[in-house]
């Protein structure tokens, strides 16, 4: 048995040296499939949010002859999938915790494909405009109740599996898939016009844009069914499974070794060294939340076998627990302001810069719409993801989370300042660098924090909360950015967008660098004092 144990550690010694030499941002290739799985949810998430810019155009010459959205509905509309994700981001965290990642993961694609094909179905040629914009606003929030349930498992699943070196640049990977996702609506939308030119532009036969708009959402679907069964079908992660029962030395080193590599998606189910734990053993309480004092700390730190909404509210009650929930959640509501009052209403940007749609025929401004949004995305929205996933283990997340705030808070400044004196190249060159900066910034960072700051046994309930805050960012900005900006103006809503950004860089003060940081191994830490303190009484 020890021999065999010993060939093992002989076999992966070497390994593991020639992974800590490479950069971080060289994945392997369980590393490649473990993203391809679990990116796939940000890639519909950014296609399916912000798709809406387009297809609400397209509705203008379907439902309105052109004319333009009723405000009310149009912001419900683009706000919808918004309204979905908070239902989805708290549900779905709480039940990856409680019921375990495998039993839930793969559930809130199902619902995507659901609420896609849902859409579809928007019946324009039988109800009234009006009408018609409420249903598809209304299956739109089931839709993000999905997309918003993918936040916190893809979060979960990956930092339960990642290599603790790594673990940062697996989960910018994944949400770099926003970029990707936004990329490809307007190339899809780009696309798919160009093939309705001559029957919409020659001949003249404008509602034609309802086949446009219903097989540019469509085609999201392939990606959803590309890989609901690989998400259906993965086991839970050695961490998460051998932390429910650990009193053994073999699953504490699994544990530790965790820590040091990448988890693959092979089944462990059949694993004889994951044994119940003993009845009637002491238990110490750690806020409130009660572990068997026998077992070793670092065990005790990842324990799962559920982890109970009252246990999550004790663990939280304690300040040095909650200051970094509500720091991960400031923070991420804050970004969502500014960010998604940005994207959500493009027609702002793209007016500026020229590509506002506002002559020609129907087809020509359509085409010109798509062309700005391509703009947009590829200027900024891409490089900024993978600045950030090239530094995010060298600068850190604290640091690339304060500057990205401080740096769109400049140039949110130089536009609402000089809104109607800047040149068109001069707005798209500001334009770009608040995009740059928002995704080499808070952006990507809000996402990951939430995934490395908090223990595994409140990971996912965690995460859902702080994105859930992120979201009732992103429903105010598209509820209230077009009636404040026929208020007061666009230039001053970009400069409250310049105050929630410096707000944003000061409200990250609140949170720890967690380059390199277990927080499971600072659990432990905490439930040893604990026991000491247990025992002395």
């Amino acid at each position: 048995m020890s021999s065999s144990s010993d060939q093992d550690h002989t076999n992966r010694v070497p390994l593991q040296e020639v992974e800590s030499k490479r950069p971080a941002f060289i994945l392997t290739w369980t590393e490649v499939k473990l993203l391809g799985i679990a990116g796939v949810g940000f890639f519909l998430d950014a296609y399916d949010l912000f798709i809406i810019n387009p297809v609400a155009t397209m509705l203008q010459y379907r439902l309105y002859g052109g004319k333009s959205l009723p405000p009310n509905l149009e912001g419900f509309v683009k706000a919808g999938a918004n309204i979905g994700s908070v239902i989805g981001q708290f549900l779905f965290g709480y039940l990856a915790d409680s019921l375990g990642r495998k039993a839930v993961y793969g559930k809130e694609l199902m619902l995507i494909i659901i609420a896609t094909i849902l859409c579809l179905t928007t019946p324009t040629g039988r109800l009234s405009p009006d009408s018609c914009l409420i249903y598809l606003g209304i299956f739109r929030i089931l839709l993000g109740v999905g997309v918003g349930g993918d936040y916190p498992m893809s979060a979960s699943v990956t930092s339960d599996r990642a290599n603790l070196r790594k673990r940062g640049t697996m989960l910018a990977y994944i949400f770099s898939n926003q970029g990707w996702g936004s990329l490809a609506g307007s190339l899809v939308t780009i696309i798919v016009l160009a093939c309705y030119k001559h029957v919409m532009d020659v001949e003249g036969k404008t509602s034609k844009v309802d086949g446009v708009w219903r097989i540019v959402v469509g085609l999201s679907l392939i990606p959803a069914f590309g890989t609901l069964y690989q998400r259906l079908t993965m086991p839970e992660s050695k961490r998460f499974e051998a932390s429910k029962n650990l009193e053994h030395e073999e699953t504490l080193m699994e544990l530790k070794r965790a820590n040091g590599q990448t988890e693959g998606l092979h089944d462990i189910s059949s694993d004889s060294s994951l044994e119940k734990p003993k009845a009637g053993a002491p238990t110490v309480a750690v806020s409130g939340v009660k572990f068997n004092a026998n077992e070793d700390p670092e065990a005790l730190a990842t324990k799962k076998e559920q982890a109970h909404f009252s246990e999550f509210l004790r663990y939280f009650s304690e300040w040095r627990h909650l200051k970094l929930l509500i720091g991960t959640s400031i923070c991420w509501f804050l970004l969502d302001i500014a960010f998604y009052g940005i994207n959500l209403n493009q027609n702002v940007v793209l007016q500026q810069i020229g590509f506002d749609g506002k002559s020609g025929s129907a087809w020509e401004r359509l085409f010109n719409v798509s062309t700005g949004g391509i703009i947009i995305t590829a200027l900024g929205f891409v490089p900024g993801y993978y600045v950030s996933i090239l530094t995010i283990e060298i600068l850190g997340r604290k640091v690339i989370q304060i500057q990205g705030f401080l740096m769109a808070a400049l140039f949110l400044g130089i536009l609402a300042g000089n809104f109607d004196t800047l040149s068109h190249p001069a707005f798209v060159v500001c334009f770009t660098f608040l995009q740059f900066f928002f995704n080499f910034g808070a952006n990507t960072t809000t996402y990951c924090y939430p995934a490395e700051v908090f223990p595994t046994r409140f990971r996912a309930f965690a995460h859902g909360i702080s994105a859930a805050a992120g979201k009732a960012g992103a429903i105010i900005s598209a509820l209230a950015f077009n009636n404040l900006s026929k208020d007061i103006g666009t230039p001053a809503v970009l400069w409250i967008f310049f105050g929630v950004c410096i707000l944003g860089a000061f409200s990250t003060l609140l949170l720890p660098e967690v380059k390199g940081r277990d927080p499971d191994l600072i659990l432990a830490e905490e439930i040893r004092e604990a026991r000491e303190n247990a025992r002395r009484t």
